[in-house]
């Protein structure tokens, strides 16, 4: 179905923008962004007064369930207009049909090239967020191979999003790049403590990568974000590191151009999934040309945004609940002028904010039987 606005009507029910309908051609991959990795089954605890202490019993004022690790980018992706493909492995028990069900019909992400694996069970993380961190416990088993390769793996797409591990390389990630896909690239926290620099080989085969601060100047031997980003331009065309709530600062190496844009005032509920969502975020505003700090600018809105819901992917944004912060933003005086300033994209962007049904939000729990 499609809406007046270009738009159209997803299975989750709300208004969807296309933000490449100006770049669009015939001929183009029907896939916009590639991703794989491992979806888990999130439990998020919020209202924790403090971290829990040994010993004692800590009650949440808060909780939701929803899908969680890849699925937090794959689903910001979606909401966010982009054609998304996942391929992930799917647990055989309850939690792996409810993320299935929840990417799939709920968000209308592609997952041709997943697979449900018999007596598998899904990874499950339990997060808890205080003080405006999180603390998380995971369990899981790494999925077992499958037997034949997935035809078509990496799909033609626009982009790849891809997750560096330290010490594992993918190969996936050249062969995207060698489809003609622009790879963008994050990373996790090194564990081994050796932030070795050579474990992010696999940026020569990326546009862009997108660590936190401490994550790149651990990685660049630097004390200042702004120059470990400047460091990392060197070995990707962009690098994008994100200051927390200082906001996020970019370089392009191809250029030398750089954008700094400050981090938007907003009362955090849950911070589960935000480094996603800005990702997603960076992913749109640069697959629609936008300019660069308009990218970092959207970006850093959408992760402010999705973290005043619970959970990780069910709390990223849609447009509509973009427009409706901007109009709210220019209504009221509770945040910067500079900030409506710097936001002034939007207004040639954004469709009526009008919602006739919500976004599709974590619940305490799973499997509600339908009336």
């Amino acid at each position: 179905m499609t809406t007046h606005d270009g738009g159209k009507l997803t299975a989750a029910g709300y208004h969807l923008l296309d933000p490449l309908a100006d770049v669009r051609r015939p001929g183009d991959a029907d896939c916009d962004v590639y991703l794989t990795g491992t979806v888990f089954l999130d439990i998020i605890f919020t209202g924790l007064d403090s971290a829990p202490v040994r010993g004692t019993e800590s009650w949440a004022r808060g909780m939701g369930s929803s899908p969680g690790g890849v699925a937090n980018m794959a689903t910001a992706l979606a909401r966010l207009g982009l054609r998304t493909s996942l391929a992930a492995a799917f647990g055989d028990d309850h939690y792996g049909d409810y993320c299935r069900d929840a990417l799939d019909h709920g968000e209308g992400i592609d997952l041709s090239l997943s697979r449900t694996i018999p007596g598998w069970h899904s990874p499950v993380t339990v997060s808890m967020a205080y003080e405006g961190e999180r603390t998380m416990v995971s369990h899981g088993h790494e999925a077992p191979p499958p037997e034949e390769p997935a035809p078509s793996c990496p799909p033609p797409a626009r982009a790849a999003v891809a997750s560096l591990v330290p010490g594992r390389g993918q190969e996936w990630v050249a062969e995207a790049a060698r489809r003609g896909s622009r790879v963008f690239a994050d990373v996790g926290w090194d564990d081994t403590g050796r932030w070795d620099p050579a474990d992010l080989a696999e940026l020569e085969h990326c546009e862009a990568f997108l660590p936190n601060a401490e994550e790149a100047m651990r990685y660049t031997r630097t004390d200042c974000p702004r120059a470990a980003a400047r460091a990392l331009s060197d070995l990707v065309p962009l690098a994008v590191v994100t200051l927390g709530s200082e906001g996020a600062y970019a370089v392009d190496g191809r250029t030398g151009e750089t954008a700094e844009v400050p981090a938007i005032s907003v009362e955090a509920l849950d911070p589960t999934g935000a480094g996603d969502v800005f990702v997603a975020g960076f992913v749109t505003g640069t697959l629609a040309g936008w300019p660069l700090a308009d990218r970092l600018a959207f970006a850093g809105l959408t992760a402010a945004l999705s973290v005043q819901e619970f959970g990780g992917s069910l709390s990223a944004p849609g447009w509509v609940e973009i427009a409706a912060w901007w109009q709210h933003a220019r209504a009221y005086d509770d945040q910067p002028a500079r900030a409506l300033r710097r936001y002034a994209f939007l207004d040639r962007l954004l469709p009526a904010a009008a919602r006739p049904w919500p976004l599709r939000r974590a619940v305490p729990t799973i499997g509600f039987r339908q009336a």
